[in-house]
């Protein structure tokens, strides 16, 4: 109750200036890969859609470093929304996600060298936290515009799942009223080049879908 009181205060500020701030990052290109949909589709969003200004970050993807680095920009700029975007390859989709979980481990390291097994990600924190997007809304409207989307309850627990945890975890303990999340998108289809049996979505498109999610938060 006293969280959704506070998410009102926030609208309410929202609407006093009729403008919305959102920051919004993606991730370096990792694992091999040349290139990061995530950002890429990121960096060619508009910078105002409807009432909303977006504000882009590129962060690294290493346990802990992109997080502070989320927000830290966050604490600098005092946005109303921070939406972070990250790869899920192999996915078919874009996939807003529910939840994060206080666990980070990986058989792959970060592109520091890290490579976390089993341990949590703030050991004073709860086993996990929900999205505060309106996820469900916004797959619903992509999958309406026709664009493949569902709804995820496992952001995994590489560098994405650190960085949505540790977001909600600040949000909740140090900035109740904004509102935080998480959404993947697919490999664009420059990554599967010759590999035809690896789900992949065009880079315009994952652009709209993330249009549509931003639009969703008009009406928060």
């Amino acid at each position: 109750m006293e969280r959704s009181l506070l998410q009102a205060e926030g609208r309410k500020k929202h609407d006093k200036r009729n403008t919305m701030k959102l920051l919004i990052t993606g991730f370096q290109p990792f694992g091999g890969e040349n290139m990061n949909p995530a950002y890429e589709a990121v960096k060619r969003l508009p910078d105002r859609i409807g009432s909303v200004e977006l504000v882009k970050k590129e962060i690294p993807v290493v346990f802990g470093e992109a997080a502070r680095q989320v927000i830290d920009c966050m604490e600098e700029l005092q946005p109303d929304v921070v939406i972070c975007v990250g790869q899920a390859g192999g996915r078919p989709g874009i996939t807003p996600e529910k939840v994060a979980i206080n666990l980070q481990t990986t058989r792959m390291p970060d592109n520091a060298g890290n490579s976390p097994v089993d341990l949590p990600i703030c050991p004073e924190g709860p086993d996990a936290y929900f999205s505060l997007l309106p996820v469900r809304r916004m797959e619903e409207t992509m999958t309406a515009a026709g664009l493949p989307a569902y709804l995820s309850y496992t952001a995994g627990t590489y560098v994405c799942n650190d960085v949505m945890y540790r977001l909600l975890h600040h949000i909740t303990t140090r900035r109740p009223g904004v509102i935080g999340g998480f959404i993947h998108v697919p490999f664009c289809k420059e990554q599967v080049e010759g590999k035809p049996e690896i789900p992949a979505m065009e880079l315009e498109d994952i652009v709209k879908g993330l249009i549509l999610c931003v639009e969703t938060l008009e009406v928060l």
